[in-house]
């Protein structure tokens, strides 16, 4: 169930949710100097599991991430946006669980600005996105507690064990304690790091599988499973790098 809700989010809520965007990363020589060659399948049901826990960074406040919220997701009433980007528009929602203690606004607004920058999955000129409240939609985005994403990403036989995300079906489930647990590998780049957990997320929806480094030094593509280790790339969150190229790499088997 659905409820819609509306209100004004204060900024300094916005500003808690990291709503301000990082600088773009890295130069845009670390890039493999070639196009998109694609998404190598169609959207396919995909966890980012791997052993043990992420390694983050110790917050300096005490963080609110239960292990269960309400079962129930908010989208805000204001919710629609322009087309982003030139190629197939993909439709898409945004919902956040109740009981975990985010603005569904502030969560939405996030999302939105990740999908519609230039770095973006819009780049290749193959999708484009419009953020809608109600209709017909390609794909939703949820943020949930641990328990929640559990549940939700069981339901298309993934194991997240309440430590990570998955994208199954029309579903991207972001789980709330990888939103708000920074990665060591992100360290004091909290905007940078959402713009990662979505592309990564998203990219799985639009087809694409696990890559990893391709070089020392080099910008890690978006698809690597970076909140695990760079294996050597640098830091990166992005589909595409500044100058237009993809950033690429090895398959992951």
């Amino acid at each position: 169930m659905v409820v819609i809700v509306v209100g004004l989010i204060l900024l300094a809520g916005i500003g808690a949710l990291g709503f301000l965007f990082f600088s773009p990363p890295g130069k845009g020589g670390d890039a493999v100097p070639r196009n998109d060659p694609g998404p190598k399948n169609s959207p396919q049901a995909h966890v980012d599991a791997a052993p043990g826990t992420p390694p983050v960074v110790t917050p300096r406040r005490p963080l609110f991430i239960p292990a269960r919220g309400t079962g129930r997701f908010i989208r805000p009433s204001a919710g629609t946006s322009r087309v982003y980007g030139r190629g197939k528009v993909l439709r898409y929602m945004v919902e956040v669980e109740g009981g975990i203690r985010q603005q569904p606004l502030a969560f939405a607004r996030s999302v939105e600005k990740i999908l519609a920058d230039p770095r973006g999955w819009t780049a290749g000129g193959r999708w484009g996105f419009k953020r809608v409240d109600s209709g017909t939609y390609d794909f939703v985005v949820r943020l949930a507690s641990p328990g929640t994403v559990d549940k939700l990403c069981g339901a298309y036989g993934l194991e997240t064990n309440g430590q990570v995300n998955c994208s199954g079906g029309k579903q991207v489930v972001v789980n709330l304690r990888r939103w708000l647990l920074l990665t060591t590998y992100y360290r004091q780049q909290p905007d940078h790091y959402h713009a990662l957990v979505i592309n990564h997320e998203v990219g799985h929806r639009l087809g694409y599988n696990h890559m990893t480094c391709p070089k020392k030094g080099r910008l890690a593509p978006v698809m690597q499973q970076q909140i695990f280790g760079l294996k050597g790339c640098r830091a990166n969150g992005w589909p595409y790098d500044q100058r237009g190229r993809f950033v690429t790499g090895p398959a992951v088997p």
